[in-house]
Formats: C-alpha cells, structure tokens, sequence
C-alpha cells in the first residue's frame, strides 16, 4: 500500500512537471510569434498569440488545481512541498509571459507596415531572440534539474537590460529624426518594454527553481541594468 501511495505521489508530481514543461513550451512560441508578426506585419499570426493566452490561462488553472488538490491529499513536505508550491509560483510567471507576448501582439495593427527601419528592426529582434533563449532556457535547466544553469542564467538578464536601453534610445532618436514616426514608435516601445519584463519575469522562474532544487535562495541583489529613465532625462 505504501509504495502504491509512494508512485502516485511520484505520478502527481511528474503531472506538475509536465504542465511546466508545456507552459515553457507555449510561452517560448508565444514570444517568437509575437516579434515575428510584429516586425512582418503579420496580423493572423499575432491573432494567434492572442488565442494562444487562452490556452496558457487554462494550463496555469489546471496546474494551480493540481498543486492544491496534491497538497491536501498527499501534505507534502520539505523538497516535495518545495516542488509543488514552487510549481504554483513558476506558473503564475510563465502565465505572465503569454501576457505580454500577448500584449506584443495586440500592437502589430498599431504599428502598421514599412515604418520600422531595418536597422532598429534589426535591434529588436536581437533583443527578442535574447529573451527567446532565457525562456526557453529556463524551463530546460529545471526540467534537467540544473540549478547551477539557473544561477547562470539568472544573471544574463542584465544583458537584456543593456539591450533594451539601448533599443529605448534608438527608438526615442527615431521620433526626434521624424516626428511622423511617434505613434508607431510609441508601440514599439511599449512592446521593447515588455520583452524586457518578460526577461524579469525569467529570472523570478530561475530563482524558484533554484530554491526547488537547493532549498536555498540566490542573492537578493542582481544587476539592473535598464538605464531608460537616466537616459530620458538626460536627453
């Protein structure tokens, strides 16, 4: 009887597990798609991320029901407990990354054809296949239970940082050059913004899956490195 209780517990937790994986999966291609139609103008594929928030939305509610459910039967403890209350939390950030790749999205009407030039085009999408490789990455190193790669990880986003500054001051050069380009531009910062919140939302997963996996946490203070406000004001 014991070891029947021990594999359903094991089958609980590996149903958790997998929920994470498909919610890391989705959130990847959500990101991906978002920039893609937002640099193409490619308003059936930023529909489709729009959609595909709906499915993530019901991934996180299944998997928060799962971990609740999991916790009054079985009252984990310790790494288990960990495991499950992590997974809630983990979730909950992946969710919020369809949101803004929903919200990237949402702003390809906006923007409209031919006003990015290839250049900033250009910067845009280095900066998204930046914060690609953190969301994919992520859900990879705590599938493979790395929590070294996660502390790794973890302190990469200070590159997004650097990029998206620097992405906000070509933006902010751009509508001073021509301001027929402000609206658009405008858009396009918001949705720069969000790639850079999406980064943030990276390094919160990174940080509970370390704590998972080592019952430690990772140094409060990380570099922050999103210089957009200075620079606001010194331009």
């Amino acid at each position: 009887m014991g070891e029947h209780t021990v594999t359903s517990f094991d089958e609980d937790l590996e149903a958790i597990d997998r929920l994470i994986r498909d919610m890391g999966d989705l959130s990847g291609t959500m990101v991906e798609s978002a920039t893609r139609a937002l640099l193409s103008s490619d308003n059936p594929l930023a529909q489709r991320v729009i959609s595909d928030d709906a499915v993530m939305d019901a991934k996180q509610r299944e998997l928060d029901d799962r971990a609740i459910t999991l916790i009054a039967r079985r009252q984990p403890m310790a790494q288990d407990l960990r495991a499950v209350v992590g997974a809630i939390r983990m979730a909950a950030d992946l969710e919020r990354i369809g949101d803004l790749a929903k919200n990237i999205a949402k702003r390809v009407g906006a923007v409209g054809q031919n006003v990015t030039p290839r250049a900033l085009a250009q910067s845009i999408d280095a900066m998204s296949l930046m914060v690609l490789a953190q969301v994919n990455g992520v859900v990879s190193r705590y599938v493979s239970r790395d929590p070294d790669g996660l502390r790794t990880l973890r302190a990469e986003d200070e590159k997004i940082d650097i990029k998206y500054t620097s992405v906000f001051r070509e933006l902010l050069t751009y509508m001073m050059e021509d301001p027929r380009n402000i609206t658009a531009c405008t858009h396009l910062l918001f949705c720069a913004k969000n790639l850079e919140r999406i980064g943030d939302h990276v390094t919160n997963i990174a940080e509970n899956g370390y704590y998972v996996m080592t019952g430690a946490n990772l140094p409060a203070a990380r570099p922050k490195l999103d210089e957009t406000a200075m620079s606001a004001l010194a331009d």
